[in-house]
């Protein structure tokens, strides 16, 4: 691969014998960041849906189809059953490492059923959880797919630490406001491996 420079001066890895440009793993992952930025406002705003457990449909949608985007990225074959069967492990098997959200995201969406009252406290908790829940998953699938991980060989408890750490990031943010500074993406390596891969 040669680093070629572009009009705009950013550099980007030119494969001599595709004759296509790619682009630069410092440019996946930040597009790989925006885009769960992105899907996590969507999942904020599928909590939003008035209609009890429909609304915890809409945020698994939203999660698949962030996760076929950040497959797309990196290059990831992605298929949609072995895709919502690993977003359903990591909501049945990573999330309960913080329980409390899956527990308040099913809660927050079955006090729906109380006319007035259960749709205000729905409303002001679900978008919440549905959010911070996606952040945290979009999170762990950009660390894995940047260290040459794919959907087969994704382990969700392999990242259950990382995520509980995406959660408490993602709450100091939303708790900070939109002008918290996002710190610059860390190594490029698997939970519990050193960047050097030892």
């Amino acid at each position: 691969m040669v680093q070629e420079t572009t009009g705009s001066g950013t550099g980007e890895a030119k494969d001599p014998a595709a004759g296509t440009t790619a682009k630069t793993d410092a440019q996946r992952d930040e597009e790989a960041a925006k885009l769960v930025d992105r899907f996590s406002l969507w999942s904020g705003a599928a909590g939003l849906i008035p209609i009890p457990l429909v609304d915890i449909a809409a945020v698994g949608g939203v999660q698949l189809q962030m996760l076929r985007k950040l497959s797309d990225i990196y290059g990831v074959p992605f298929t949609e059953n072995r895709g919502k069967s690993i977003i359903a492990s990591m909501a049945g098997s990573l999330l309960p490492a913080s329980a409390a959200t899956t527990t308040a995201m099913g809660a927050a969406s079955m006090v729906k059923f109380i006319p007035g009252v259960g749709s205000a406290v729905a409303a002001l908790t679900m978008p919440v959880f549905s959010a911070g829940a996606t952040y945290a998953i979009g999170k762990a699938f950009i660390q894995h797919f940047a260290s040459g991980g794919t959907l087969l060989d994704f382990n969700p408890p392999d990242y259950r630490e990382f995520i509980k750490a995406q959660k408490e990031k993602f709450n100091r943010q939303t708790a900070a406001g939109p002008s918290a500074a996002q710190p610059a993406p860390g190594p490029r390596s698997a939970p519990g491996k050193t960047a050097t891969g030892s």
